[in-house]
């Protein structure tokens, strides 16, 4: 039986020498499938992760995660270098290089026509959080802390006070939320396409507040440094918030649908 095939990408052919060493998921070797004009990169999987669901499940361990991302970046990152490149997304796996051909065969205008939008263009991220004015105090501090031996005296400071800690997040959440609209009406403006992500909590990516918004810009190649500069000056004339900026990467965002059937 065949071995399993991790799919990363479908582009343009390439020269395979300008990705020689390049290693996929668990250290296997990177080969390429081909249809007319398009590749797909792919790797073989051990019998152990030979479908989807055993692969994913890998995923639920943080460590795991991290590495095959990381490797799945690595790989499509490598190959976005030589030539216009579809990511898939993480953890697509076909059930042979078989598969893999006929998916080539069946969206072989799709991909063509992706691969025609995407091509000379990059993905940057940006990301806004908000640091809540109560964050870093936690309790109420000495000052705040209700006086006196009346517990219903006791109760109603402390709802006072857990009301004005609410009413302080909702401002501070409503203040970022519209410097966000600001400051993604002058990046879209500067870029080819948007996609809005969803956002991402602090408690998974040790973020520096309250992430208010997410997005991912697909822009010229040669612009790219021209909007993470904008959008890092935008952040820095906002002192509510906090702006995060990443890439260029690969234009995961901006595939225009769900690539890697499972087949």
């Amino acid at each position: 039986m065949s071995a399993a095939s991790y799919t990363y990408a479908v582009a343009r052919p390439f020269d395979p020498t300008r990705a020689a060493g390049l290693v996929g998921v668990d250290g296997a070797a990177i080969h390429l499938v081909r249809h007319q004009d398009l590749v797909a990169v792919v790797s073989p999987l051990a019998p152990a992760d030979a479908d989807e669901t055993a692969l994913r499940a890998r995923l639920e361990t943080l460590a795991e995660l991290e590495a095959i991302a990381r490797t799945h970046h690595r790989v499509v990152a490598a190959v976005a270098a030589c030539t216009p490149t579809l990511p898939f997304r993480l953890a697509t796996v076909h059930r042979s290089d078989d598969r893999v051909a006929q998916l080539l065969r069946r969206e072989y205008r799709r991909f063509r026509e992706t691969l025609d939008r995407l091509a000379g263009s990059v993905e940057v991220g940006v990301k806004i959080y908000v640091q809540h004015a109560d964050a870093s105090a936690g309790a109420m501090s000495v000052a705040e802390r209700p006086r006196g031996s009346g517990s219903a005296r006791v109760g109603r400071d402390y709802l006072r006070y857990r009301r004005e800690q609410r009413d302080r997040r909702q401002h501070a959440w409503r203040r970022a939320t519209a410097a966000a609209e600001q400051m993604d009406a002058v990046l879209a403006g500067l870029a080819i396409d948007r996609r809005q992500h969803r956002t991402q909590s602090a408690e998974l990516f040790a973020a520096p507040g309250e992430n208010v918004f997410n997005a991912a810009y697909l822009v010229d190649a040669g612009h790219a440094e021209e909007l993470a500069a904008r959008a890092r000056r935008l952040g820095a004339e906002n002192p509510h918030v906090t702006i995060e900026v990443t890439g260029p990467w690969p234009p995961y965002s901006f595939t225009g649908s769900e690539h890697g059937e499972r087949t």
